[in-house]
């Protein structure tokens, strides 16, 4: 069994068609269907379905296929830590994050200090980073849900309540608070569902007052939430770290007395995998940079 016959298999599990695979690894379709049969000529049972022109893994192939992840993986870690030995890398980083407006100020402040790492930023949904984490695709991630697993570290780095944010000529406007059942009728701006934050404040809402946030706008990037805020569009619930880097919303920001539940920003990270010496001394400076910003 060849290092190259896995890479072929491998490509071909995740497309499920020769004709694809072969344009994509830019070899000639049946030098790659003769590697896929010596291979399981090799192992000494099929690894795929085969109907036509389609191919299906079969339980045999999902078998090899989870090993054989594993084993790219340890090499591709291997060649990171290498690479970190000799010097030969400058270092980078792929982190996923809940608010990209958190990233250009902490961003600029560590490339100041090491301006040859080169980052990589990842916007996903809570469970996607989970896996992301886990499969070791990303180094690490910035986010107000907590992620949990058998190899994962969870560092907390700041608590704080949902605020409420009122557009200057709303009723609400000059409140120093409101009660949540007074939001029942409003219109808000907020991600879309399937997004941590949104599930929990729904939840929080519909715990303290019965009823889920009217949410008529629903985008990807709180930066948009914000911008649509601005033209006065409706309300919305954020942590202050959504909007303090970006713009001055503190006149515009209203206290909800009875929602309940903090939120905590957190870094996490996979024991599992090596990080890099530049992502470890990225890991060092988040951790500094929050302590330092005063709640």
């Amino acid at each position: 069994m060849e290092l190259l016959q896995l890479h072929y298999f491998r490509t071909v599990a995740k497309v499920e068609q020769i004709t694809k695979a072969a344009q994509e690894l830019n070899i000639a379709q049946p030098s790659l269907s003769k590697t896929i049969a010596r291979l399981e000529e090799n192992i000494g049972v099929p690894l795929f379905d085969r109907q036509g022109r389609t191919i299906r893994l079969n339980a045999y192939g999902r078998v090899l296929l989870k090993r054989v992840e594993h084993i790219f993986q340890e090499i591709e870690e291997a060649n990171r830590e290498i690479r970190d030995l000799s010097g030969l890398d400058k270092g980078i980083i792929t982190i996923a994050v809940s608010l990209t407006n958190l990233l250009p100020d902490m961003l600029g402040a560590f490339l100041t200090q090491h301006p040859n790492v080169h980052f990589r930023q990842v916007v996903e949904p809570v469970s996607v980073m989970k896996q992301l984490l886990e499969s070791g695709e990303i180094d690490m991630c910035l986010t107000f849900a907590e992620i949990d697993g058998p190899d994962i570290e969870w560092k907390p780095l700041r608590t704080e309540e949902v605020k409420l944010l009122v557009p200057d000529h709303h009723p609400l406007a000059g409140r120093e608070s409101v009660h949540v059942s007074e939001l029942r009728d409003e219109s808000f701006i907020g991600v879309r569902p399937g997004y941590w934050f949104r599930q929990w404040t729904d939840g929080l809402c519909m715990k303290a007052a019965g009823f889920v946030p009217h949410t008529t706008i629903e985008v990807d990037e709180v930066d948009a939430v914000l911008l649509l805020f601005k033209q006065g569009h409706g309300l919305v619930l954020s942590p202050d770290l959504a909007w303090q880097s970006r713009m001055d919303l503190s006149k515009n920001t209203v206290r909800i007395a009875d929602l309940g539940g903090q939120l905590t920003l957190g870094l996490a990270w996979s024991r599992k995998h090596y990080l890099s010496f530049a992502a470890q001394r990225f890991h060092e400076f988040v951790i500094d940079y929050f302590s330092s910003i005063k709640p």
